[in-house]
């Protein structure tokens, strides 16, 4: 829309933005190009062939025949928006698909109820749950639960974007875009707790030590799986946990070599045999907890039971941290050379923890503008992809549907191509999703047919074409009916 002074109005948003000659809209992806409202991201096609990837025809040379092992997957990144609510996606394309005519409506969606999901893999406590998690000083999201050697966030949300100030609705929005994007982002947990880089596919660094290690398991799971290694070499092992820490003598694995007891005694609360609750608080030391001394969870030993001379590992879930005791006689535990048996035992703990890594997932809930751009009819579609006739992707790469009412999603980040979201200053996030049916599913939800266009008649110079790696989002496999009984 042309108004005076030569400046446009941009209306892929309710931001509205005048635009001038030659600038940018607010949001970075509108510009005004001698008097026309472009989109300056490329719009993005995914390249695949059935079992290898290939170079894509010459558009101007090409003869309209895509059942060739070719398979171009429009997404919507660079696509635009469905905004106002009533238009139609921007791009809506045919093409066959295994004898199946195919249609995909491709739209990049503004998400204001939207956040992510952040799991680090880590042994380190970062902070209670429901502590809360800011960026430079703003409330973003809180710590959730603690999952199996992981540590997660929930940042983001509606109340954040658009519930409290502006500037935290701001300072939210830059962090799920970089977040999104695969940017580190540096968060602080609470008032006074550790401050935490963050970047998908990346181990997190806390407080400035980079993580390398997740925990195998916790202290029984440890137990169980290494008891047959320390068997012989030594006469007790305890397996310092934050949550469970393990004690061989006592666990049921250690019952079953036949190792006695030896009257050891863990501060804590006792849950199952050679299992013990809160034997210290949480934090950057041990096994996750708040210990440097690991002797320091030990009470006396029993000394009708215990014996000079008796010999005892302890080392902590990643195996980073290891110590060996033998009792004096007075059943004192004093540190001594550690066998190589143990030392090579303690190794193996390492070697089977996997990689700390951070990742992140997108969430958010598909709308009533998202759905009115691929229908007039929106539970239509609602009920389509509840149903498994049509298949719900995020530039490409899978997302997982929430079961119940609506379209919410998720998907991986390190899942999509580089740079897939964008932002309105509204503030929301923008992200690209993608609706995939029969053409005859499509007609029958109420879908914009007189919109469809042929796959090739999108494909152009302009375009910008990605492997699609392992990604098959036109696999008939993903669908109701290409699903074999």
């Amino acid at each position: 829309m042309a108004e005076p002074g030569g400046k446009i109005r941009c209306d892929a948003c309710p931001v509205m933005c005048y635009i001038a000659e030659g600038r940018v809209g607010a949001c970075d992806r509108y510009a005004n190009h001698a008097g026309d409202l472009v989109r300056l991201d490329p719009l993005t096609v995914m390249e695949t062939a059935p079992d290898r990837v290939v170079p894509f025809l010459d558009p101007e040379g090409w003869d309209g025949d895509i059942v060739q092992g070719h398979r171009p997957f429009v997404t919507a990144i660079g696509a635009g928006t469905t905004y106002p609510d009533y238009k139609p996606a921007p791009f809506i394309v045919s093409q066959q698909i295994d004898g199946v005519d195919m249609v995909t409506v491709v739209t990049e969606g503004i998400f204001s109820y939207c956040g992510v999901k952040v799991k680090i893999d880590t042994d380190r406590h970062i902070g209670a749950e429901r502590d809360p998690v800011r960026v430079d000083g703003e409330t973003i999201g809180h710590v959730t639960t603690t999952e199996y050697g992981s540590r997660m966030l929930s940042l983001g949300g509606v109340d954040h974007l658009t519930g409290g100030s502006k500037r935290e609705g701001r300072t939210t929005c830059d962090a799920l875009l970089a977040l999104c994007n695969r940017e580190a982002v540096t968060l602080r947990i609470g008032d006074s707790g550790p401050e935490i880089e963050v970047q998908a596919g990346q181990p997190p660094m806390i407080d400035g030590v980079r993580e390398r290690l997740m925990r195998v398991g916790c202290g029984s799971a440890s137990i169980g799986m290494f008891a047959p290694q320390w068997h012989g070499h030594t006469d007790e092992v305890v397996v310092v946990d934050d949550h469970i820490t393990g004690v061989l003598s006592e666990h049921q694995a250690g019952k079953l070599l036949g190792i006695p007891p030896t009257g050891i005694r863990i501060k804590g609360r006792r849950s199952t045999p050679g299992r013990y609750f809160q034997v210290a608080g949480p934090g950057t030391g041990w096994g996750g907890t708040d210990i440097s001394d690991p002797l320091s969870i030990l009470g006396p030993f029993n000394p009708r039971v215990a014996w000079a001379g008796l010999r005892m590992l302890m080392v902590s879930t990643t195996g980073e941290q290891s110590a060996y005791f033998v009792l004096d006689n007075d059943l004192i535990p004093v540190p001594a050379t550690m066998p190589e048996a143990l030392r090579a035992s303690a190794d193996r703990i390492a070697e089977n923890c996997e990689p700390s890594v951070c990742s992140v997932l997108f969430m958010g809930g598909a709308g009533g503008s998202l759905r009115a751009g691929v229908t007039e009819n929106p539970v239509g579609l609602t009920r389509s992809v509840k149903s498994a006739l049509t298949s719900v992707t995020c530039g490409g790469a899978d997302s997982y549907i929430w079961p119940g009412g609506g379209i919410t999603l998720m998907v991986d980040v390190m899942d999509m191509p580089a740079g897939a979201f964008g932002y309105v200053p509204t503030p929301a996030l923008v992200a690209p999703i993608e609706f995939t049916m029969r053409a005859d599913d499509y007609a029958s939800l109420g879908g914009y047919t007189d919109r469809i266009r042929p796959v090739h008649e999108v494909l152009n110079s302009t375009v910008r074409r990605i492997d699609a790696g392992g990604a098959r989002p036109l696999n008939p496999a993903r669908f109701a009916w290409g699903r074999k009984p």
